[in-house]
């Protein structure tokens, strides 16, 4: 009704920018200014928004989402340390252990939290610095399964590597391209299937390396998968906390996939498994 108005009505000699909503589309938006010209006519000009506008409500959503992350464990350390702190003489040694276990975990989950947004703000702020180091992906995965082997025996899976023989190394960065891969066995762990193994493959795609991760878990519905690599995204939220998630390891996936130029998808069978698709380039033959 506004953009109506102001194209029908006399063209002021100078108007601020009507903001449009809906134009094209539910989600779009438009900034519209109408400039006089001469023998009556005017100028309209629309400029779209949508773009600015969305990458606004995706940072107002994160700053929430990430409060309200540091929140929850916040609050949780800071009322059994109160409780702990008024009544020490009233607590027996056996409930003040267990409260003392549950200040630790929760100041480890925001430790990791905080790890990982910084992470993230790294990898994002590298993103146009695309890396050019070769590397052999054999030794990355055999350093993955030594640091997931822990995280394994807790959930009585095994880690197995499938390397194809030969394979080219890839252009990358060693330490984001571990992190990745770490990242994507430990999210196999945690949500594959108890006792059940957790494949790590690398094979030759043409110009690429195709790195896959694969459980045998209880797989994920069609319609969560587009929306897995949103930061805070999560299936189950109650689980993902109980089991040390933060709803950041697939984001940080895809921008150190991104940055490598790569391609990652997801494939996911209710009942069978998932398995996670990383596409890297082979590393150019040195000049």
């Amino acid at each position: 009704p506004a953009a109506v108005e102001r194209l029908t009505a006399p063209v002021p000699a100078r108007a601020d920018d009507i903001e449009l909503t809906g134009v094209g589309g539910a989600e779009r938006r438009w900034a519209m200014s109408v400039v006089p010209l001469e023998e009556g006519a005017a100028f309209a000009r629309l400029v779209d928004r949508s773009e600015v506008h969305a990458a606004e409500r995706m940072r107002t959503d994160f700053v929430a989402n990430a409060s309200h992350e540091l929140r929850t464990p916040l609050a949780t350390i800071l009322g059994y340390a109160e409780t702990l702190r008024e009544e020490k003489a009233a607590i027996d040694p056996a409930t003040r252990e267990r409260f003392v276990a549950v200040v630790h975990d929760e100041s480890r989950r925001m430790q990791r939290l905080v790890e990982d947004l910084i992470s993230l703000s790294r990898i994002e702020g590298e993103r146009f610095n695309a890396p050019r180091e070769a590397v052999s992906l054999p030794p990355l995965l055999e350093e993955a399964r030594a640091i997931g082997r822990r995280f394994a025996a807790e959930r009585g899976c095994e880690i197995r590597i499938e390397s194809e023989p030969g394979l080219p190394p890839v252009a990358g960065d060693h330490d984001q391209l571990l992190q990745l891969i770490d990242n994507l066995v430990t999210n196999a762990l945690r949500y594959g299937g108890r006792d059940a193994p957790v494949t790590l493959s690398a094979r030759r795609d043409g110009d690429m390396v195709r790195l896959t991760v694969a459980d045998r878990g209880e797989g994920i519905a069609p319609e969560h998968i587009p929306r897995l690599t949103e930061r805070f995204y999560r299936i189950d939220p109650g689980r993902s906390r109980a089991l040390g998630g933060t709803g950041l390891g697939l984001s940080i996936v895809k921008h150190i996939v991104e940055r490598h130029g790569g391609r990652l998808s997801v494939e996911s069978e209710i009942g069978r498994g998932t398995r996670v698709h990383v596409a890297l380039p082979v590393a150019p033959e040195p000049s």
